[in-house]
């Protein structure tokens, strides 16, 4: 299965298609839109659509099948779903860095892609803020010394050997030039396991936390959370950390409080959405619209944009009875 997610234990397949989920490993396979070939859905009126169709390539008109992935389920429900699964990888390694800025974090994305190139399947970053409430939640050593940044890379082959010989010069080029400052790599599945929670920030704040998923270039890929703690500075806030997909520009912003605070609240929306908007990135990066952000869905969409939408809308379910309330 193409799609991972930190949510796999609980999320269903309907709703990865439905809100268009990227996940850990969209640096190797793409988004839904690119590994869903068709769909069999049910229309508002009851009409069975059957797109269901099983080539790569097919150029007969609309892809129909498109336009419900990322709906939402607001033009119909998905029944039946055909996804191409690539071959499982028989060999994975992973490696988790520590790095001194943002800036070196860009220059060691570059690297991957040029000296990994075909293995490099997850490209993952995290803030040490982030990574240190994990740690302390779930009692997970930190596996390299401190660090403003870590990274956590993936690569997945067929050849164990010469992956592995491929990633450990990636390292030793990166550690002698000092673009990586500490580096730790796995191999057994065991290890593997325990090491991804780290990437995982959002699960480990237990106080009351207001979390954003956006998505951006990379070059604004992390500006807004200092920006955040600068702006929260005198406010009753545990912690404001960052950490995402660098495969697909998808920053995930958590501000941590001992209990909701409107003073808080006001501070961070609608800034947040406002200033990604300024930074030609999106309000919703995989979580999708929904009742919470469907006042702000202009500030990435355009009016023409959304009147089509409407109109989509209006034409397939006058109704409004799929997903009502939600979008628009």
């Amino acid at each position: 299965m193409p799609l991972d997610l930190g949510a796999k234990g609980s999320c269903q397949i309907g709703g990865n298609i439905s809100t268009n989920a990227g996940g850990l490993r969209l640096f190797r396979y793409g988004s839904l839109h690119a590994t869903v070939l068709g769909l069999e859905v049910v229309l508002p009126d009851g009409t069975i659509l059957d797109v269901l169709n099983t080539l790569k390539k097919d150029n007969t008109g609309y892809h129909l099948s498109h336009l419900f992935i990322g709906a939402e389920g607001t033009l119909g429900f998905v029944t039946k779903v055909v996804i191409q699964c690539p071959v499982k990888p028989s060999s994975t390694h992973v490696t988790f860095l520590g790095v001194d800025s943002f800036d070196t974090v860009l220059k060691i994305v570059k690297l991957a892609r040029s000296n990994l190139g075909e293995i490099l399947s997850s490209c993952e970053m995290m803030d040490h803020e982030g990574v240190q409430s994990v740690s302390s939640k779930f009692d997970i050593q930190i596996p390299v010394k401190k660090c403003p940044f870590y990274m956590l890379l993936e690569t997945s082959g067929s050849n164990q050997e010469h992956d592995s010989a491929k990633l450990s010069k990636f390292l030793e080029d990166g550690l002698e030039n000092n673009v990586i400052l500490d580096a730790v790599m796995f191999s057994e599945q065991s290890k593997i396991q325990k090491i991804w929670p780290l990437q995982r920030c959002g699960s480990c704040l237990k106080d009351a936390t207001y979390n954003y998923d956006i998505s951006l270039s990379l070059q604004d890929f992390y500006s807004i959370i200092p920006i955040m703690r600068e702006r929260l500075k005198d406010q009753d806030v545990v912690t404001v950390c960052g950490y995402g997909h660098l495969g697909d520009g998808n920053l995930h912003v958590n501000i941590s409080v001992r209990e909701p605070n409107p003073a808080v609240y006001a501070l961070v929306e609608p800034f947040i959405y406002e200033w990604t908007s300024q930074h030609k990135g999106s309000i919703s990066a995989e979580h999708g619209i929904g009742l919470a952000k469907k006042h702000v869905i202009h500030l990435s969409k355009s009016e023409t944009s959304l009147t089509l939408m409407r109109q989509i809308k209006q034409m397939m379910d006058p109704n409004q009875i799929m997903n009502p309330y939600k979008v628009f």
